[in-house]
């Protein structure tokens, strides 16, 4: 499934006025991005670990990873406005996130952003920045 986010193998990726925010497509790709991001750790069996540590209902998890990718690629900070600092790490502490979990995490966002149809320089930017917070995530 490819979800197209307005960007064209011509485009620049990133300048001193085009945030990683404008270059995927604003809030309506990066909603795309946070939607197929959870719809597939909900539906792909290989995602199941990562999962468990979710409630049933993903709605308030797609929210808020919507509301802080939002601000973390340079579009409004809602995260920051709703509920404060991120604090990742404290906020993700009561989970136990080990090596297989950020690996599953990661794996579930790489493809998650080949499916959203970014183009290739915006994906080689974000990849290893979100490997970067997935790593951090690690408490185990």
């Amino acid at each position: 499934m490819t979800i197209p986010l307005g960007i064209s193998a011509s485009s620049p990726p990133f300048g001193p006025d085009r945030t990683p925010f404008d270059a995927i497509g604003g809030e309506v790709a990066v909603r795309a991005l946070t939607d197929r991001f959870y719809d597939l750790m909900h539906q792909t069996p290989e995602f199941a670990n990562v999962r468990t540590l979710h409630q049933a209902d993903l709605a308030e998890a797609r929210q808020k990873l919507f509301e802080f990718l939002s601000g973390w690629l340079g579009g409004p900070e809602l995260y920051v406005k709703k509920h404060g600092h991120p604090r990742l790490r404290a906020r993700h502490m009561p989970f136990a996130i080990g090596d297989g979990e950020r690996d599953q995490w990661m794996a579930c966002m790489t493809r998650a952003l080949d499916e959203c149809g970014l183009s290739d320089d915006v994906k080689a930017f974000l990849r290893p920045r979100f490997q970067q917070v997935a790593d951090f995530m690690r408490n185990r």
